[in-house]
């Protein structure tokens, strides 16, 4: 591991995180890939925070923060969600904040989750859903070895019209 990677640690939700977690849930540049319609109060983001530690095996995700370890500073979450131990597949999500894209975070830290779910969940395979304009996006999970599998047409209403949804995975062993 390269000292880069070093300054990096994903870790859980703490309450302490209540700020952070609801200035990017309710900023709406973010409602269109995370499927949200209306904004979230403070109560129900801290008992979601609450409820985020209980095991994946109950809920079916798993929120991580991904903090800068020599700065102790949040700069993004990481999600695996709809988990499903039966057919060992799970799906991945990546918010980094505005100021820390274009540094290699995003990568260092799928690089991480990738690895927690083959190698320590058991995982077969590994999907995300992305629009074909976040080129940066596909670009970035294309380097980890996702490919296109599928697109859905027409899946995300915007004020602007429809777009199509395109499905990402990385299958292993």
């Amino acid at each position: 591991m390269s000292g880069t990677e070093k300054n990096i640690k994903l870790r859980a939700l703490e309450p302490e995180d209540i700020d952070l977690l609801y200035t990017w849930e309710n900023d709406e540049k973010h409602w269109e890939v995370s499927n949200t319609h209306l904004p979230f109060s403070k109560a129900i983001l801290s008992e979601y925070i609450k409820n985020a530690q209980t095991d994946i095996y109950t809920t079916g995700q798993l929120r991580l923060v991904i903090q800068l370890e020599c700065e102790k500073k949040a700069i993004g979450f990481v999600d695996l969600f709809d988990f499903d131990p039966f057919h060992q597949r799970a799906g991945i999500g990546i918010l980094i904040s505005e100021a820390y894209r274009q540094q290699s975070y995003a990568t260092m830290t799928l690089q991480k989750i990738i690895d927690y779910g083959f190698n320590h969940l058991g995982l077969h395979q590994l999907y995300c859903n992305i629009t074909p304009d976040n080129t940066a996006s596909v670009r970035l999970f294309e380097s980890l070895g996702f490919s296109l599998c599928g697109t859905k047409k027409d899946w995300i209403r915007t004020t602007k019209g429809f777009k199509d949804e395109c499905m990402y995975q990385v299958v292993r062993g």
